[in-house]
């Protein structure tokens, strides 16, 4: 590789660092092309999976101002830069693990920080933000009927107490 394609490699790396919300770094060693096709279309929109030459990631990573990352570029290193939601393609990353052996999810990096492999796979786990979204809006639903239920109690003791008085009376008018 001539040193001006090195420089344009870094700078386009760099600014994936820089445009991205999270990366997810893997390791593709024994996956064909075609696997990683089918990687890349699974991402979804909001991901760009990159392969590239370590010392070249090592060097964008610095430009970028990520940390920390140097110890995960080792052998065949691929990258998912993540623009989008992190879980959605993270879930996909571990699913396309699971089915096939040859990738292996190295770590990752997101709001500033290194993130570990279990970490990748806890995000993975996490439902899609539409979920949780609909989660809390029941959870905050529920709440405010119940609050409804407590503010209407006072009235509806208020109600049946004038009932029973006004059946007492007219029980006791019979009566006289």
């Amino acid at each position: 590789m001539a040193k001006a394609e090195k420089v344009s490699a870094v700078a386009e790396i760099t600014e994936q660092f820089k445009g991205s919300n999270a990366a997810v770094i893997t390791e593709f060693r024994g996956l064909s092309v075609t696997q990683l096709g089918t990687l890349r279309r699974t991402l979804g929109e909001g991901a760009t999976y990159s392969v590239a030459k370590n010392t070249l990631v090592k060097r964008a990573a610095a430009e970028a101002g990520v940390e920390g990352l140097d110890e995960l570029f080792t052998g065949p290193t691929a990258i998912a830069f993540i623009e989008g939601e992190l879980p959605e393609a993270a879930k996909a990353m571990k699913t396309f693990a699971k089915e096939n052996k040859n990738l292996i999810i190295k770590g990752g990096y997101m709001d500033g920080r290194v993130l570990s492999v279990d970490e990748v796979e806890r995000i993975a786990d996490l439902e899609s933000r539409e979920v949780l979204l609909a989660k809390l809006a029941g959870a905050m639903k529920g709440n405010l009927a119940k609050a409804a239920g407590l503010f209407n109690q006072p009235a509806s003791q208020v109600a049946r107490l004038a009932a029973a008085l006004q059946e007492k009376q007219e029980a006791s008018g019979d009566a006289a």
